[in-house]
């Protein structure tokens, strides 16, 4: 009994005990939660220490401050090599982030206003936290692509989207997992490492911080930075006057030599017998010229059961090559002087290219025999499931699942963005549309067929050229004016994402019968705040609104009628791909589908180009010839 008496007396004192320290237990359990943070957020005061930022909206401000964090985190990792501060840090580096913002943006609290956790500052994807982990999961193979690509100065349009590209492939392909909260996500790491490792100008770099973080810090206080910049501004005249007094004799005779070289350039590409030409392409490529013999061989004579697309350029083969593995070949049917040009013209172009959004050439035959003439045909890879007209208005049954539309989507637009800022010189595509964009076995994306594809010289901020393309493509100043930019293509792009996004073609029917352009009947919703009734009724997997919807202003603002109004492709590829917001879509002037005879009498009467109308639509055919001829 007494035993029994002494334990109980032993546990309640125990349990004073215990009430007694659970408060000091709490002190730290919170002192260790508010341990310093080691992000140096003073990097962003450095960068901008006199900015005045324009008053943003809220989302605009989240996303401000979400990039902010992310250069930060760069540089942290750059010095420490971990990508995150230590989870019980978490609390205090909010607390200072926020400090900061307060100094540009009075009682803004980040985590309520932003919808940002407390412990997302520390988690990051797929549980990778460290330099060495990441560069586990990613290849060697790819990292060394990525250094090649962003290591230089990012301040330009060419060299940032050829990085961002690379850049967006390594999460694609690696980095698959799911995001923690939106602040490190695995969108966010390949960008977040690239800053710190592939470009030697580290995160705090002005055009680093422009291309891979969005953010643009611009010092309110600069005259004297700019009496400095006249100064030079002059010496640079001054010396350059000089310069070109001391060398004009040198210009004008290089000037000389380069006229001469363009005639005999051009009187090479007039010539018939393009063989000459195609071998100084595949002395420095890996092109195969096959012999007309094989390419009999693998298309079973042209077969026409192996006919797999035709086009105003003539037949697309299926075709299987002696080691066994799976072709396209087309065949072009004008081999006249024009036709021989136009084909050295598109085995030119896509020699010259290598992405993997780009179909790849593998080869091309010249010959002429006795009964068949001349043969000009191109070898590329065969896609195996088809273009994406098929799949949205051809006989595949099963519709797309948004997961692949928006693969589909973002792949074509990353091909686009390496034509136009990746490859030397630019390359404007002219003939965007969904049979042009072919998908391989994984639904990987190929833009294909680049036979009006134009060469832009640098410098060059349009080309007047004859108008060609497909009706409910093309851009209105082009068919309109014959102006040809870059922005050309972002037009036929936005049409395209339309297609994918509702599943109707370019030019529907509505209003018995009458044309419309499938951009005015998007304006038309999205003007009425109903963007989610563009997207198709049923389509499987559909992804989350503010994602669909996302996807849907991008495409109705590429598809604006006025040039001004369009992103250009690098950054429609950041809109898709990152959480940059899409701007506010300006108004439209009338509906130009009230205009289809003008622009066509336009082109017919300039005698500039021809339109053919795409494949499939039915009130209205257009008849697919050069309009000049009529």
């Amino acid at each position: 009994m007494c035993r029994f008496i002494f334990l109980l007396l032993f546990l309640l004192s125990l349990s004073q005990l215990l009430i007694a320290l659970s408060p000091r237990r709490t002190l730290l359990q919170n002192a260790t939660v508010s341990s310093p943070c080691p992000l140096k957020f003073d990097v962003l005061r450095r960068l901008a220490p006199d900015s005045k930022r324009p008053n943003l909206d809220t989302r605009s401000e989240c996303q401000y401050i979400r990039q902010g964090l992310r250069l930060v985190q760069s540089e942290y990792l750059r010095l420490t090599n971990s990508f995150l501060p230590p989870f019980e840090s978490a609390e205090s580096c909010w607390d200072a982030y926020e400090s900061l913002v307060n100094e540009y943006v009075s009682n803004f609290n980040i985590r309520s206003r932003c919808g940002f956790q407390t412990p997302w500052i520390a988690r990051g994807c797929m549980n990778i936290t460290t330099r060495s982990e990441f560069e586990a999961a990613v290849p060697p193979s790819a990292l060394d692509e990525v250094a090649a690509a962003c290591n230089q100065s990012l301040l330009n349009s060419s060299p940032c989207a050829s990085c961002t590209t690379s850049l967006s492939s390594i999460q694609a392909s690696y980095l698959p997992g799911p995001s923690i909260g939106n602040v490190s996500d695995c969108t966010a790491y390949p960008f977040i490492y690239a800053a710190a490792f592939s470009n030697h100008f580290g995160p705090t770099d002005e055009g680093t911080a422009k291309c891979l973080f969005n953010l643009d810090f611009t010092s309110s206080n600069s005259s004297g930075k700019k009496k400095k910049k006249i100064v030079i501004a002059v010496v640079v005249v001054i010396c350059g006057v000089v310069l070109l007094l001391g060398f004009s004799g040198f210009w004008l005779l290089r000037r000389r030599r380069a006229r001469i070289s363009r005639r005999k350039w051009n009187n090479m590409r007039s010539d018939t017998n393009v063989s000459s030409g195609l071998e100084s392409i595949s002395a420095s490529t890996t092109l195969i010229r096959f012999t007309f013999d094989e390419i009999r061989a693998a298309t079973k004579n042209f077969s026409r059961e192996n006919i797999i697309g035709k086009g105003g350029y003539g037949n697309v083969y299926k075709g299987v090559l002696p080691d066994g593995s799976e072709v396209a070949l087309k065949r072009f049917k004008n081999c006249s002087a024009a036709g021989d040009a136009s084909f050295t013209h598109e085995v030119e172009v896509i020699a010259s290219v290598r992405h993997v959004n780009l179909v790849a050439l593998r080869g091309y035959c010249t010959a002429t025999t006795p009964l068949e003439g001349h043969q000009r045909i191109i070898v590329c890879d065969l896609m195996k499931n088809g273009s994406v007209h098929d799949h949205l208005f051809g006989v595949m049954g099963k519709k797309l699942s948004w997961p692949t539309r928006q693969k589909i989507a973002l792949g074509t637009a990353r091909g686009l963005a390496y034509l136009h800022y990746g490859a030397q010189p630019a390359i404007i595509h002219r003939d965007i549309k969904a049979s042009n964009i072919l998908l391989d076995e994984k639904f990987e994306p190929k833009v294909a067929d680049f036979g009006l594809a134009k060469f832009t010289p640098e410098g060059t901020t349009h080309l007047s050229t004859r108008v060609a393309g497909t009706m409910g493509y093309v851009a209105p100043e082009y068919a309109l004016y014959g102006q040809l930019t870059e922005r050309s293509d972002v037009y036929s792009f936005g049409v395209v994402l339309l297609e994918l996004l509702s599943g109707k073609k370019a030019l529907i029917a509505v209003n018995d019968g009458q044309p419309t352009l499938v951009a005015d009947w998007a304006w038309s919703l999205v003007r009425k705040g109903r963007a989610m009734d563009v997207v198709e009724e049923g389509m499987p997997d559909l992804g989350t609104p503010e994602v669909v919807e996302k996807y849907v202003l991008v495409a109705v603002l590429c598809s604006h009628p006025q040039l001004y109004a369009r992103p250009t492709m690098d950054q429609v590829v950041k809109m898709l791909d990152m959480d940059v917001p899409v701007p506010s879509i300006p108004e439209r002037p009338l509906s130009l589908i009230a205009n289809i005879d003008d622009i066509e009498r336009s082109v017919s009467s300039s005698g500039s180009g021809h339109l053919s109308t795409p494949a499939g639509y039915q009130p209205y055919t257009f008849e697919e010839q050069d309009l000049s001829e009529r």
